[in-house]
């Protein structure tokens, strides 16, 4: 019995931490304990058996999120054939898609998590070598035999808070199209034509 308690009360806190990670993504580390536990499906006080602090939450759903290797990490046919270009075109159309746009919770820990780490300068202190290592990490999945990719994750990561703040207005599909060619182009030289997705 204590056996099966501890293997669900780590289950559930494994939960937390992944509905933490999405949530926080989508709307901010100020979620409300309260709302987040709401959403696990577990008590408020359930928290507190679980964590230290709703600051030792965050740390651990940031991990999270750059461990999941789904987060804006298509792996399509070109990874099979280790066609760096070909992975590098599926990554910036993923990640400047209409779909990451408006699926926040689901996607990139390095731009769902920028604001609030800027914001708040102990939460990034603790969080930054994991924060760190996972922008370099994206980076070097764009990276070309001309630079290392720092350049085009900013260019990404920027299309995409702009897009995500102009959401409703035309603007924003157009932010994240220039972003796509700027890239492509960068990439090969050529930049292919793109379709909206909507």
């Amino acid at each position: 019995m204590g056996r099966a308690s501890r293997a669900q009360a780590q289950e559930n806190r494994q939960y937390v931490v992944a509905t933490a990670s999405r949530m926080f993504r989508e709307k901010g580390t100020t979620v409300s304990i309260a709302d987040l536990m709401k959403a696990s499906g577990l008590t408020h006080g359930a928290f507190y058996k679980q964590f230290a602090s709703k600051d030792d939450l965050v740390d651990k759903a940031i991990a999270h999120a750059f461990e999941d290797a789904a987060a804006h990490s298509p792996a399509g046919p070109e990874a099979l054939t280790e066609d760096h270009e070909a992975a590098r075109r599926t990554l910036i159309e993923h990640y400047l898609s209409v779909w990451h746009r408006d699926h926040a919770g689901d996607g990139c820990p390095v731009s769902g998590f920028a604001a609030d780490l800027g914001r708040e300068p102990d939460q990034a202190a603790r969080s930054q070598q994991v924060y760190s290592d996972g922008v370099r990490n994206r980076a070097a999945r764009l990276a070309t035999d001309e630079d290392d990719g720092l350049a085009q994750l900013c260019t990404m990561v920027g299309a995409l808070a702009l897009a995500r703040a102009t959401r409703g207005n035309p603007i924003s599909e157009e932010l994240l199209q220039a972003a796509r060619t700027a890239l492509t182009r960068s990439g090969s030289g050529q930049s292919e034509p793109q379709q909206r997705t909507g």
